[in-house]
C-alpha cells in the first residue's frame, strides 16, 4: 500500500493543556490570549483540548455538534467507550473549539494504564498522588483521541501542541504507537527548577552539576519529572518561553530547546490611545484616598511629592525577589535621608497568604478619614449657603465682605473639632492590612523587622504588606489590579525564578516603568531587543553576573535615580514606556508559534519540503497573520538591536542546534549588524531527525487508541540500514560507482 500523503498546506492544529477553559495559573492567561492571532491563522481547523471542569466548563463552554464527520465519528465512538465529552465553542475572543474530556470517567482504567506507562517509558508511579492520576487518565484519553482521529482523517497533516507536564504524556504515547501527528511540547517552568530556587541554592552557577534524578527524588516529584522529560524528548519540536528557561531545561530535562515562544498579551485589552496618562491620574487620586486612611495620625508627607513602588505575584518569597526588593527599599531609605530629599516613597507588596482578617486599625483608618471627609463637605454645604446669603443680601450697593465667624459657626467648629480629635494615634501606621496567620513566622515581616522599615515620620520609605488579591470590593484598598498598576509610578520584580514574568509586561502595556532582572524571561527578552531598555523605562537588574550584594546596589541606584526624576520627566518615560506595548502583542509572538509549528511539520514531512538532494522545493509557508508595526510616525529611539525585525526568533530562535543558546553566553542569537547580510532563506534545518522508530515494548495493544499503525520490523531496520552503508560506501568510492542492490 502506497504511503498517505497529507496535506501540510492546510494542516489541523490540536492545542492541549491543563488550563483551557480551566483557570488554574499563568498558562490561561497565556492561552486564552493568544485565541484571537491562533484562530485568525486556522480558522475551524484549530481545536482546544483540556479536561472538563465542571465547576467552569458549563459557563465557559457552549456545546456544539462538531462538523467534521471524522471527528464526530470520533467522538461517537468513544462515548460509546465510556468516555464522558463536551465539544463546543470556548466564549472568550475568537471563540475557538474547544474539546474537554472527563478524566473521571476512565479512573476504572487507571491501574491498567499505570502498568502501560512503566512497560513503556519505565515511569513510576506512586498510588496517592491525586495530580499524577489526572495527568495519566488525560494523557491516555489525549492519545485515544488522536490515535482514533488521525486512522479516520487521512487527507490532512495533524499538529498537536502541548502545553506543561500536566498535558504532556501524550507525546510519547503518540511516539510509540506511531500516531501520525506532528508534535511540540512548551515547558513554561521546569518542576525541578522551581524546587531547587525556591530553596538556598546557587542555581543558575551549578546548573550542569545537579543530579537531576537525585535531586527529583529527593523532593518526592522524580515520576512527574519523568513525565516531563519523556514529553520534552519524545516531541518533534521542544520550546521553551524564554531564553533563560531553556538554558535550564538544556541541563535539568536534557534536550536543547528547538526555538523559544514568548508569552504575549491581548495589547488591545489595555490599550487606552492617549488615556493612558489620564487613568494614571484617576487611579492614583484613589490610591491617595488609601494613604490617607492608612497614614492618619502621621500624614506629615505630600503627596503630590510621593511616588508608588510596587511588587505582586505568588508569595514566593526569593524566586519572587522579595528579599531584594526590601533590602533595597531599607537602602534607598537611607540614601533618600543622606541626600536630605523631600521625596516620599511608598512600597506596596502585593502576595496573597495566610490572614485571619483585615487589621482593626487598617479598617478605623478608612473610617475616620471618611467621617473627616463627610464632614468638611458637610460644613463647605453650609458655608457656601451662609455665603451666597450674606452676598445677595447685600444689594449690590452697601455689600461688605463676610469674616469668617461669619461663615463658620460655632457648632461646625465643634464639629470639626471633634473629627480632627479622632485623628489621633498613640503607634505608628501598621506595616500590614491583615492579621496574619502566622506573623511571627512570615519571611517578609521577619525581613522588615530586620532592616526596620516600621513607617516612622523620618522615614522616607514606607512600607504596606497587602496579604490577599486586590478587587474593587475590598473595603480598605478598593482597587482592581489593573486599576492599582496604573496608578502607581514604578513595579519592581527583582525575580530570582521567573521564567516569563507576566507582571512587568502588564506594567509596560500600560505606560508603567519596571525594574525586572536577566534572570527573568521578561528581561532577557527585553535586552535582546533593546540597546538601552533603562532610557526607555525598563530597569534590568543583573542577577546573574554579579553577587547579591552589587545586584541589591544596582536595583536601589535605578530606585534612587527614578525618585530624582521631575514630573515631567515621569510623565515622558510613562509615553516611552507605553511605545513599546506592540513588542508583546500576539500579533507580533504568534508568529513565534506559526514558526514551531511549521518546523514540526518539516521534520514530520521532510519529503514534502525538500527534494532528492535536500534543498527546499517549495517557497515557505505564509503565517497568515497581520503583523503588528510601529507607526512611521514613532521616533528613532528605541534603538532596536536588529534592522526592522520585532522578535528574537526572526532571524533564526529555531533552528536544529540553536548555538545561541549555548551555556557559555544565553543571551540569544547575535544579531546582524547592518553591514552583515542577512541569511536569504527561512533558517530551517536541513538535516532532519529522523522520527522514532519501533521500539520492543509496543503500547496500546491492551488500551485504546494504539495499534493502529504498522510499526516497522527489526528485519526492515537491518534492511533500511543496510542499505544505508552501502550508500554512504558509494559516495565515499573514488574510483566509479558501486552496485547498491535495492531491497
Amino acid at each position: 500500500m502506497s504511503e498517505i500523503k497529507r496535506d501540510v498546506r492546510n494542516p489541523l492544529l490540536f492545542e492541549c493543556a491543563w488550563e483551557v477553559a480551566n483557570k488554574v495559573g499563568g498558562i490561561y492567561t497565556v492561552i486564552k490570549t493568544k485565541v484571537p492571532v491562533t484562530v485568525s491563522e486556522y480558522g475551524d481547523r484549530y481545536t482546544l483540548i483540556g479536561p472538563l471542569s465542571y465547576k467552569t466548563a458549563p459557563m465557559e463552554v457552549e456545546a456544539q455538534e462538531p462538523k467534521d464527520p471524522h471527528l464526530a465519528a470520533t467522538l461517537d465512538s468513544m462515548r460509546a467507550a465510556g468516555v464522558k465529552i463536551l465539544y463546543g465553542r470556548w466564549l472568550i475572543e475568537g471563540a475557538p473549539n474547544v474539546l474537554l474530556f472527563d478524566t473521571g470517567s476512565q479512573y476504572s482504567r487507571l491501574d491498567e494504564w499505570k502498568g502501560d506507562l512503566w512497560n513503556l517509558a519505565g515511569i513510576p508511579t506512586p498510588p496517592n498522588d491525586h495530580e499524577t492520576n489526572e495527568t495519566i487518565v488525560f494523557g491516555y484519553i489525549v492519545a485515544w483521541f488522536l490515535g482514533e482521529y488521525v486512522a479516520r482523517q487521512l487527507d490532512k497533516a495533524v499538529i498537536a501542541h502541548f502545553h506543561e507536564w500536566q498535558a504532556g504524556l501524550a507525546i510519547p504515547l503518540c511516539r510509540k504507537r506511531h500516531i501520525d501527528v506532528t508534535t511540540v511540547f512548551t515547558t513554561h517552568a521546569t518542576l525541578l527548577g522551581r524546587y531547587l530556587c525556591a530553596g538556598s541554592v546557587d542555581f543558575y552557577n551549578n546548573l550542569q552539576y545537579f543530579d537531576v534524578d537525585h535531586e527529583a527524588g529527593k523532593r518526592g516529584i522524580y515520576h512527574r519529572y519523568c513525565i516531563e522529560r519523556s514529553s520534552a524528548h519524545c516531541a518533534d519540536v521542544f520550546t521553551t518561553v524564554s531564553h533563560i528557561t531553556a538554558y535550564e531545561s538544556e541541563h535539568l530535562l536534557k534536550r536543547k530547546p528547538d526555538g523559544v515562544l514568548p508569552n504575549g498579551l491581548n495589547v488591545v485589552k489595555f490599550q487606552a490611545m492617549h488615556e493612558f496618562q489620564n487613568l494614571h491620574s484617576t487611579a492614583k487620586a484613589k490610591i491617595n484616598d488609601f494613604i490617607r486612611g492608612h497614614f492618619y495620625g502621621h500624614y506629615d508627607f505630600d503627596l503630590d511629592n510621593t511616588l508608588y513602588m510596587f511588587t505582586a505575584g505568588r508569595y514566593e518569597y526569593r524566586n519572587k525577589g522579595v528579599d531584594m526588593f526590601i533590602e533595597s527599599l531599607a537602602r534607598l531609605n537611607f540614601r533618600l535621608k543622606k541626600s536630605g530629599s523631600k521625596v516620599t516613597v511608598i512600597a506596596f507588596i502585593i502576595m496573597p497568604a495566610a490572614t485571619h482578617s483585615y487589621t482593626i486599625d487598617a479598617l478605623k483608618g478608612q473610617a475616620v478619614t471618611k467621617q473627616l471627609h463627610d464632614t468638611v463637605t458637610e460644613i463647605q454645604n453650609r458655608i457656601g449657603a451662609r455665603l451666597f446669603e450674606h452676598a445677595m443680601s447685600s444689594n449690590g450697593e452697601h455689600g461688605t465682605l463676610p469674616t469668617p465667624d461669619d461663615l463658620l459657626s460655632d457648632e461646625d467648629k465643634v464639629l470639626l473639632k471633634r473629627r480632627i480629635f479622632a485623628l489621633k494615634r498613640n503607634m505608628l501606621p501598621p506595616v500590614t492590612t491583615h492579621n496574619m496567620a502566622d506573623d511571627a513566622n512570615d519571611p517578609i515581616l521577619n525581613q522588615i523587622r530586620r532592616v526596620q522599615l516600621f513607617n516612622h515620620s523620618s522615614d522616607r520609605v514606607k512600607i504596606i504588606f497587602h496579604p490577599d488579591f486586590l478587587n474593587s470590593n475590598n473595603p480598605i484598598l478598593g482597587l482592581d489590579y489593573e486599576e492599582f498598576v496604573r496608578g502607581c509610578h514604578l513595579g519592581v520584580f527583582p525575580s530570582y525564578y521567573e521564567p516569563w514574568g507576566y507582571t512587568p509586561a502588564e506594567c509596560t502595556v500600560m505606560g508603567i516603568p519596571s525594574a525586572t532582572t536577566n534572570l527573568s524571561g521578561f528581561g532577557c527578552f527585553i535586552q535582546d531587543l533593546i540597546e538601552r531598555p533603562q532610557d526607555e523605562g525598563i530597569y534590568i537588574v543583573d542577577r546573574r553576573s554579579q553577587s547579591v550584594e552589587d545586584s541589591v546596589n544596582q536595583l536601589t541606584d535605578y530606585m534612587f535615580s527614578f525618585t530624582q526624576k521631575t514630573r515631567r520627566q515621569r510623565i515622558n518615560q510613562r509615553n516611552r514606556v507605553e511605545r513599546l506595548s506592540p513588542l508583546l502583542d500576539w500579533k507580533n509572538l504568534g508568529i513565534e508559534y506559526s514558526k514551531a509549528r511549521q518546523l514540526a511539520l518539516r521534520r514530520a514531512y521532510p519529503d514534502a519540503f525538500y527534494g532528492p538532494g535536500g534543498e527546499a522545493e517549495e517557497e515557505d509557508l505564509d503565517f497568515g497573520m497581520e503583523r503588528m508595526t510601529l507607526p512611521i510616525s514613532v521616533p528613532a529611539s528605541p534603538r532596536w538591536r536588529m534592522s526592522g525585525i520585532a522578535t528574537p526568533g526572526d532571524i533564526g530562535t529555531l533552528t536544529e542546534e540553536m548555538q545561541a543558546l549555548g551555556t557559555s553566553d544565553y543571551r540569544g542569537f547575535n544579531w546582524p549588524s547592518s553591514q552583515d547580510d542577512e541569511d536569504e532563506g527561512y533558517p530551517f534545518p536541513l538535516v532532519m531527525k529522523v522520527r522514532s522508530r519501533a521500539n520492543s515494548v509496543m503500547s496500546g495493544a491492551s488500551t485504546p487508541g494504539g495499534g493502529r499503525s504498522k510499526s516497522l520490523s527489526e528485519g526492515d531496520l537491518r534492511k533500511a540500514d543496510a542499505a544505508l552503508s552501502n550508500v554512504n560506501e558509494a559516495q565515499s568510492a573514488t574510483n566509479g560507482v558501486n552496485g547498491v542492490n535495492g531491497h
